[in-house]
């Protein structure tokens, strides 16, 4: 695809092998062609890795904060369960937000908590809305034991942000599906891997083996769940989409 802009025209011009679009360069169809250049520009510079929440890194785009903010809001969980710790920035995101509606708490799940994360997760202001769980997600002591954790009538929201091959999402999903209350959601993240094979610092494989083909076979076979984007609480503009590296992350628990 070839994208030409000129300022002076006020004009984007858009090129494939299938047509040639002309739009005003000031319009919602331009916004969303360069929102997701700049989208895929920005993941290859690592810009998700400039930023932090409280004092820890969150390797996150910030409208997917702002956005799954917004749910969690609406939601109000009791329990939010995110797969994938590192460096604990989302764990004290989800805290920070628990915390200001004086309800919730978070379980973090990885593979490996390295100790020098561990104690700085340990020793945040927020580390009492927060437990770390070490071990595979997807084994069986460790599902096992985050169930036991989980009240007959608390609401869960759950965060895949682990390994994000389509083998482990899909495993992922299969485990943790039956722990969504009817109404909440799974949240599964960087499917946005997808559309990246062809920038520098992608997988090869990544046009296949990535977060939305797992949510694509996944909801074939699971009519529990639909994906349902959330609304926006809020927009007085023309657009409609995310900026985001979430494609496909919101599967909604229907019955």
């Amino acid at each position: 695809m070839k994208i030409t802009i000129d300022t002076e025209k006020k004009q984007l011009i858009q090129e494939n092998e299938e047509q040639i679009r002309q739009l005003p360069l000031y319009s919602k169809e331009s916004f969303e062609i360069l929102s997701d250049l700049w989208a895929k520009v920005g993941w290859n510079e690592k810009y998700t890795y400039t930023f932090s929440w409280l004092g820890r890194p969150v390797i996150q785009l910030p409208e997917d904060m702002i956005r799954i903010q917004e749910v969690i809001y609406e939601l109000k969980p009791d329990v939010i369960i995110e797969t994938g710790v590192a460096h604990g920035g989302s764990l004290i995101f989800y805290a920070s937000l628990l915390k200001a509606m004086n309800k919730g708490r978070v379980i973090g799940i990885d593979i490996e908590i390295r100790p020098h994360n561990r104690i700085e997760i340990e020793k945040h202001e927020l580390a009492e809305y927060i437990t770390l769980v070490e071990g595979d997600s997807v084994g069986g002591k460790v599902v096992s034991d985050v169930k036991e954790m989980i009240g007959e009538a608390e609401t869960v929201l759950i965060i895949l942000d682990s390994n994000h091959s389509k083998s482990h999402v899909t495993r992922e999903l299969d485990a943790y599906s039956g722990l969504v209350t009817t109404g909440s959601y799974i949240v599964v993240t960087d499917g946005y891997m997808k559309y990246l094979a062809d920038v520098p610092r992608a997988g090869e494989d990544w046009s296949w083996d990535n977060p939305v083909s797992a949510i694509e076979e996944f909801l074939q076979q699971n009519d529990n769940f639909q994906f349902v984007k959330p609304m926006w609480p809020f927009n007085e503009s023309n657009l409609t989409e995310n900026v985001t590296h979430w494609p496909m992350a919101w599967l909604k628990k229907i019955k």
